[in-house]
């Protein structure tokens, strides 16, 4: 089986969607799947559509190339054609445009067979409040993705819908790549504070404002617990999570660290003993995830707090469930359950090393075209 995963962007090393990309492409070529990834190539002010690490179109620089990186989508289907690949799984960027839609049209005349992935469904509440430009994405595809849905055979979703845009689903869960997700190794920290870790690209519904109003409530008279944000983010977020910080005195507790990645992240995590997941899901109007940074706290071992429902982890003790709300988070509580976990790093990572591996997940996709 030949596949040609499609996506609209590159890659960054430190960027968890990227490494989410990389561990299920790796999945895909171990269940025996032929896999191309093509991509787009931003580094060094070119534009360029790449087949792994080859240039299938090169778009060239400025405006020129910011225009055909979006439009210029025939190359795809000429190499589709010539390598004779049949299946096509298209990670979604909200990007549906004509020319996509032409591009799925043409991948159809040939015989393919085309699943597109929704990372998160629904999505329009994520726009709220973003500028012009996200907009205009968005006003796009909400006109434009039940024309795009006929040429898509079935989509892939991480949520419990039977079926999208008129599309049956293919529901999985985000895997994990657990040769690549080290183990957490240092269980006592040094200074006899709780230390927790909140890492994301980070947006309105990580909620981790929720966090710092917490420990702004609860540290002033019990300053013991330090928060190490990780990552990056919309801008506005970020400016609104500092000024939290600044109005109420937190800067020894409230730690960003921007983007990390390799030793530098491992060692943030073997000095923290919980995990942060998002705490906001409400925000854009979902109840239900399967969230790829659950599925990697427990990798590492960390028990973790989280307000969405997860099936895969609603009756596991190593979970702190708190309310889909505005309520800041309880430090006392957290507290509280941080000391009540008996389970070693080990004894976590166990209970999902079957069932959430991304071979798992891409398995049963392959299984269900």
């Amino acid at each position: 089986m030949k596949i040609m995963f499609l996506i609209f962007h590159g890659f960054e090393e430190a960027n968890g969607i990227s490494k989410k990309i990389r561990y299920q492409v790796k999945a895909l070529r171990e269940c025996g799947a032929d896999t191309r990834v093509c991509w787009l190539d931003d580094s060094n002010g070119k534009k360029r559509r790449m087949i792994d690490d080859s240039v299938l179109q090169d778009y060239g620089t400025g405006i020129k190339g910011k225009i055909l990186k979006r439009t210029g989508l025939n190359c795809i289907a000429r190499y589709v054609h010539q390598n004779g690949i049949r299946h096509i799984y298209i990670r979604s960027d909200h990007n549906t445009t004509p020319f996509l839609i032409n591009l799925l049209r043409k991948l159809k005349k040939m015989g393919c067979k085309i699943v597109m992935e929704i990372p998160t469904y629904p999505y329009d509440q994520e726009y709220q409040g973003l500028s012009f430009g996200y907009q205009r994405v968005i006003f796009m595809d909400k006109c434009l993705r039940h024309l795009m849905a006929k040429y898509i055979d079935k989509i892939v979703t991480f949520s419990n819908h039977k079926t999208i845009f008129g599309r049956p689903t293919i529901s999985i869960a985000n895997g994990i790549d657990f040769n690549a997700v080290p183990l957490k190794t240092n269980l006592h920290p040094k200074d006899d504070k709780l230390h927790l870790v909140a890492v994301a690209t980070i947006h309105p519904w990580h909620g981790f404002d929720r966090a710092i109003r917490g420990i702004a409530t609860y540290a002033p008279t019990r300053p013991n617990v330090v928060l190490h944000i990780v990552g990056e983010g919309v801008p506005a977020i970020m400016d609104r999570y500092h000024q939290l910080v600044t109005e109420n005195h937190l800067e020894e507790s409230v730690i960003f660290h921007g983007p990390l990645f390799g030793k530098a992240l491992d060692d943030i995590f073997n000095q923290c003993q919980l995990g942060i997941g998002s705490l906001a899901r409400h925000r854009s109007g979902i109840t239900h995830l399967r969230s790829l940074k659950n599925r990697e706290y427990a990798a590492r071992g960390i028990p973790f707090v989280y307000s969405e429902i997860d099936d895969d982890f609603e009756e596991m003790p190593y979970v702190m469930k708190i309310p889909a709300d505005e309520s800041p988070l309880d430090i006392q509580k957290v507290i509280d359950f941080q000391h009540s976990v008996t389970l070693t790093p080990e004894e976590i990572r166990a209970s999902i090393l079957e069932k959430l591996s991304w071979n798992t997940q891409m398995k049963h996709m392959i299984e269900s075209l």
